[in-house]
């Protein structure tokens, strides 16, 4: 009985955590659907809501951006964090432990108060309205370095004193001892890292203008008229949009499990 009680609250936790994504998908096929609650089976479904959004806006090109800026987000930021968590980890130096938690207090600004100055620090650069604008402020992230040096931190020291032994300096200790044994925490960050440079929307909103430069979240918005708007469509948009992240979580599961499990993030 108490196991039957446990999977029934689970089954209802997963039927609530999946609600709004079969609202959007009935939603987007469903013919000049609004906000109300629509119907489980659509009177008429169609894909007219898909077609529209091909129509109004350069949508492959947009969501080509999107994809490019958030795998090389998410690479730039593996490598930096990996290594910075290396660092901190491993390397014994003056003041490490203080730097740490600088380094970690940046957690606490948020991204609106930075805006203004990496703006002014990009148009300084001749920046605005490039790729280049929309990559540099996510090559390094501070939560990734605090994930990755927990996980690096568990390695034991041992493999690299015999690494050591052998003649291997940090570098190769790094990609060929440490890099493999922290793979689930890799995925982890790097699943956490893709939806947050996909889902961004302050930052290109503020420093892209150009139609063509758009990612997808700054090109969604744009389908909400002044006076009326389209619902379906927008659904149509969002359910597109979910399913890299989708994927990406699917192929990775199993390591983002092991990664929560074995950082301390319980």
């Amino acid at each position: 009985m108490r196991r039957a009680l446990l999977y029934a609250g689970v089954a209802v936790g997963a039927l609530v955590m999946l609600f709004p994504f079969a609202w959007t998908v009935i939603t987007s096929i469903t013919p000049g659907a609004g906000l109300g609650a629509p119907d489980i089976i659509p009177d008429e479904p169609g894909l007219d809501a898909y077609r529209t959004l091909l129509d109004a806006m350069p949508f492959w090109r947009i969501l080509a951006n999107s994809l490019w800026i958030a795998v090389a987000s998410t690479l730039l930021q593996l490598i930096t964090s990996a290594m910075a968590a290396y660092a901190f980890a491993r390397l014994d130096f003056p003041g490490r432990n203080a730097l740490f938690l600088v380094y970690l207090a940046t957690l606490m600004v948020p991204m609106q108060v930075l805006v203004v100055p990496l703006f002014i620090e990009m148009r300084e650069l001749n920046l605005v309205d490039t790729y280049a604008a929309l990559l540099a402020p996510s090559i390094a992230s501070a939560f990734g370095v605090f994930l990755l040096r927990q996980a690096v931190a568990q390695v034991p020291i041992e493999l690299d004193e015999a690494a050591t032994i052998d003649g291997a300096g940090h570098l190769r200790i790094f990609v060929s001892v440490v890099w493999p044994l922290i793979r689930p925490a890799l995925a982890t960050f790097a699943v956490l890292a893709f939806m947050s440079s996909w889902n961004s929307f302050l930052w290109p909103l503020v420093v892209i203008r150009s139609p063509e430069l758009m990612t997808l979240p700054l090109g969604l918005s744009t389908l909400h008229g002044q006076f009326t708007t389209e619902w379906d469509v927008v659904m149509a948009g969002s359910v597109i949009s979910i399913i890299p992240i989708a994927v990406l979580y699917l192929a990775a599961q199993t390591y983002v499990i092991q990664g929560v499990a074995r950082s301390g993030l319980k």
